[in-house]
Order: structure tokens, then sequence, then C-alpha cells
């Protein structure tokens, strides 16, 4: 048997988990691979920038650790085929959802979590509002970085709970990234208040994102685009 060595000192990423996922999903969860891989949904998908997120297949195969658990799961399978198995039957018991999509080599399963969001995604999907988007170059999940508590701990000042409180509300309302880039642009200025990343984020959502860096798209002929993940595939 392989030994956990403990979780590393100092502060650790959160992932956080949905409190039905212990009270109704994992009662029901019977096969080990089907459960490391929604597991590995509730680690990845957060790591999408945009309000519609989805994994492809690829994302779950690209994950040298998911791999090597699925093969722990079932020695005599080939992972592959664990991992095949294992998204059919997280489809098939409503833990995700799944939808394909044309790409330009074919045709592409993305799946959902099931949650409001996960649902709308599919429904748009089903009516034909999603373009296809180029497989060659797909959304690929992000590298770890800090969450935007420690971001703000460490750069802007300490994390009182009305800040926390604030941070929480603004994730509801902004991309992750564009907090962090507001933190940045207020240290950058050396503005180091929420009052004034809270100006900068209602800036941005009135007038719009300018620079790509910071996740922003202009406007191109005369219309404005939506952005993030919708934007390779909701028609104009």
């Amino acid at each position: 048997m392989q030994k956990f060595n403990g979780f590393p000192p100092g502060k650790v990423r959160m992932v956080e988990m949905p409190a039905p996922f212990f009270a109704e999903l994992l009662p029901l969860v019977d096969d080990l691979a089907e459960l490391k891989v929604i597991l590995f949904c509730f680690w990845a998908l957060p790591q999408k920038d945009e309000r519609f997120r989805y994994l492809r297949h690829q994302d779950f195969a690209d994950s040298p650790d998911l791999m090597r658990g699925l093969a722990a799961a079932d020695p005599d399978a080939d992972p592959d085929d664990t991992l095949l198995s294992a998204l059919g039957r997280a489809v098939e018991r409503g833990a995700l959802l799944c939808a394909d999509v044309t790409t330009d080599a074919g045709c592409e399963t993305l799946y959902f979590a099931n949650t409001a969001l996960g649902r709308t995604a599919v429904q748009q999907v089903r009516q034909g509002r999603w373009k296809s988007f180029d497989a060659v170059n797909p959304v690929e999940i992000l590298p770890e970085r800090p969450n935007i508590y420690r971001l703000y701990e460490e750069n802007v000042g300490p994390l009182t709970a009305m800040i926390a409180d604030a941070l929480k509300d603004a994730e509801k309302d902004y991309p992750s990234h564009w907090i962090e880039d507001a933190i940045r642009e207020a240290v950058e200025n050396n503005k180091r208040s929420w009052r004034y990343i809270q100006r900068i984020l209602k800036r941005w959502e009135s007038e719009g994102k300018s620079r790509e860096v910071a996740g922003q798209y202009p406007e191109q002929d005369g219309k404005s685009y939506v952005t993030g993940e919708l934007s390779r595939f909701i028609k104009h």
C-alpha cells in the first residue's frame, strides 16, 4: 500500500464541495473510478475562468494523477477504458451532464457539472446556440494559481470577516480572474483598499475590459461580443 505523507505546511488551496455531494450523491456512488472522476471535476472545473465551465475527454486523459488513480482503481483494465466507463457511469447517475458539439475534427463531448449553469449550458448546446470550436486549440485547464483570498491578504491587507464576505459576494458577480486583475491593478496604483478594487470591477462591468491580458475583448463591427467560454459558441 502506498502511503500519503500528509498535507504540506502553510496555506493550502481549498476546493469547495457542495453539501449535497456528501448527503445525496456520495451515498449513491458505488464505483471507485466513477468517484475519482467526479472528484477530479470538482478540482478541475473551478480552474476554468468563465461562467459556463466544461471539461473534454482529453482534459481527463491528460491528467497523469487522475490516470494513475484510475489504473489503481482497476489494475486489470486499460486506464482509458476505465475513464470512459467512469464518465459514462457519472453521466448515467446524473453527477455529470454531457453534450456533443461539432469541432473541426468531428464530434466532441463536453462534460458539465449537474448544476443550474451546467443544465443551462447543455440546453443551449442542444438548441444549437453554441458554435463549433477549434479542437486543435482547445481550452486548457489553467495552472493552479493563488485564490483571491490569499492574493488579497498577501498584497492588500488583513482578511477580516467583512472583507472575506465581500470577496465571496464578488465571486458570484465577476469571473475570478477579473478580481485577481483588479487586486493587481490596485497594488500597482498603490491604492490598497477593497473600495478601490470594487470601483475597478464596477468600471470594467459597465465599460467593458479593454485588454486581452485581463480577459477582455474589444468590440468589433459595432457589436459588443460575448466574452469567455461562450464567445466561441454563441452566435451573434
